[in-house]
């Protein structure tokens, strides 16, 4: 499965916190992430994960093409629900999740429970009703 990996910054360290103790099960799957996310969870944890651009300078446009082009299977982003300023890039990622039928999590109670799902199968429906063509590359 490909799945992408954002953060905002005071979530940043939760993610990578995340990472670590889901590591064996990440470890199987295709990640993505935004260009900061992505280098500190690399290093954090060891695993292999393709960097786009920082979410600010057009990271959450790339993933968000990537959703549409139905090229990734999962998508956890743990967004800061204090912001004062709602994050319109974030809403169009779970806007265009929830289009394409792709399993979305803004927060760690729910990354939880899709990874645990994924690794015991129950995510596998992403591949019947959504084959690759081609695979993601990383």
């Amino acid at each position: 499965m490909n799945i992408a990996l954002i953060a905002h910054d005071n979530k940043k360290e939760l993610m990578v916190q995340f990472c670590t103790a889901y590591c064996g099960i990440l470890a199987q799957h295709t990640l993505c992430a935004t260009a900061t996310t992505g280098l500190q969870i690399g290093e954090a944890t060891g695993l292999r994960i393709h960097r786009f651009l920082s979410f600010d300078h057009g990271g959450g446009q790339q993933i968000a093409a990537r959703i549409a082009y139905n090229e990734l299977d999962m998508v956890l982003c743990f967004s800061d629900p204090n912001q004062k300023v709602p994050d319109e890039d974030v809403a169009n990622i779970f806007r265009l999740c929830d289009q394409n039928n792709i399993p979305y999590a803004s927060n760690v109670a729910t990354a939880e429970m899709l990874v645990l799902g994924l690794a015991r199968g129950d995510l596998a429906w992403r591949d019947i009703v959504n084959p690759k063509t081609k695979p993601f590359t990383a």
